[in-house]
């Protein structure tokens, strides 16, 4: 026991760490460790049964006090406590407890559990941007499950009524042991002959075949509030499955599915475009139209506006899902256009323009041809030898 690692250690908890924190560190460990994540790994199903191993100490208030005390002693019979033996540990109930269904470890519904929530149901429904900023109400068609009316919800054929199921004798669960590394365990699953429900059906409903429900399709309607994003969803309450002896429904999932806008962009709460200035615009300056989803705005560019200058519309973009009163804003960035097939005559003006503001045309060496120098002729052996004559 000396080269075993201090239970606390091996959740990554305090010794003053609450139930919770202990529950939630052990749940990290078991699906990052668990076999069935890693099959074949043995240095992870090692850290899962080592997880295991701690988390049955620490959980339990009277184990946990034996080991603050005497420390891992207090389990291999050396210590005052006189040692605990893992063996017969519930390990099912541990599981059911933290994750339920999620490794196989069976449902932990039974008939005599009393009302339960339906499961909930998830859909998707695809919407504009427009509609996502300013909200709007869909339709929808769903497959919806309801007490059969024939029998009542109990899947029996009217006139008779379901029996207590013999393997699990009402309770939905069945228990089974096994050797693990703690020794003899003991597994907790839902029922296989009356899965979980305690009940067995002889004859069954007609209507139903047993179910207890009748599916049908209806329309629903779905409020989609303004300020909505792409990938969040919409609760419709008690619009899911059935409950269980009684329980309430569940509830509908609606998962909103933005389409992508042609010009705008949305970040948050803010709304992102460009907008084209002409070029006597941004030198100018002038009034221009921008698109926003509020309608076309006018906006007065300032002279010298240079392209890429970003200006900022308030109030523009998108509403709070909490209060649409407050909005978000509009960010458009400014892209100057460059005048292209210019005629005859919007050239020499654009010439003449540049002549006004310096002349860069003709220090690029791209003015008039008048302007360039002409390249000197080079001189042959005979025109240089011409030439040293004409000097004597």
């Amino acid at each position: 026991m000396a080269d075993k690692r201090d239970y606390y250690e091996v959740l990554g908890v305090s010794k003053t760490a609450g139930d919770a924190d202990i529950k939630k560190a052990f749940r990290v460990l078991a699906k990052k460790y668990h076999p069935d994540m890693n099959p074949g790994d043995k240095e992870a199903e090692a850290k899962f049964k080592e997880a295991q191993e701690a988390y049955a100490v620490l959980s339990d208030p009277e184990k946990r006090r034996q080991y603050d005390q005497f420390g891992h002693a207090a389990f291999d019979g050396t210590g005052g406590a006189g040692g605990f033996d893992f063996s017969g540990m519930d390990m099912g109930d541990i599981f059911g407890d933290i994750f339920g269904d999620f490794f196989g470890g069976g449902s932990r519904r039974r008939a005599n559990d009393g009302p339960m929530k339906g499961a909930n149901l998830r859909t998707s429904v695809r919407i504009t941007f427009e509609e996502a900023v300013f909200g709007c109400e869909k339709e929808i068609e769903m497959v919806l499950k309801d007490e059969c009316k024939t029998c009542h919800g109990t899947g029996a054929k009217p006139g008779t009524n379901p029996e207590t199921c013999p393997k699990c004798g009402g309770k939905g669960k069945v228990v089974f042991t096994q050797q693990s590394f703690f020794g003899t365990v003991q597994n907790v699953q839902s029922c296989p002959d009356c899965n979980g429900s305690g009940k067995i059906v002889r004859e069954k409903c007609p209507d139903c075949r047993g179910t207890g429900y009748i599916s049908s399709r209806k329309k629903i309607q779905v409020s989609i509030p303004a300020g909505i994003d792409n990938g969040q969803s919409v609760r419709i309450r008690e619009k899911g499955e059935p409950g269980v002896n009684g329980g309430p429904r569940g509830d509908l999932l609606v998962e909103v599915v933005v389409s992508r806008h042609p010009i705008f962009q949305r970040q948050d709460m803010h709304i992102y475009s460009t907008a084209p200035v002409s070029y006597a615009q941004a030198a100018l300056g002038g009034e221009i139209r921008i698109n926003t989803v509020d309608g076309d705005v006018l906006y007065e560019v300032k002279p010298g506006t240079q392209t890429d200058t970003r200006i900022r519309l308030k109030g523009k973009g998108v509403p709070s899902l909490r209060n649409k009163a407050v909005r978000g804003d509009h960010y458009v960035t400014l892209v100057v256009q460059v005048p292209t097939n210019l005629n005859a005559e919007a050239k020499e003006a654009l010439r003449r323009f540049d002549d006004a503001v310096g002349g860069t045309l003709r220090r690029a060496g791209q003015g008039d041809d008048s302007a360039k120098e002409k390249p000197k002729k080079k001189k042959g052996f005979m025109g240089k030898l011409k030439e040293s004559l004409d000097d004597i």
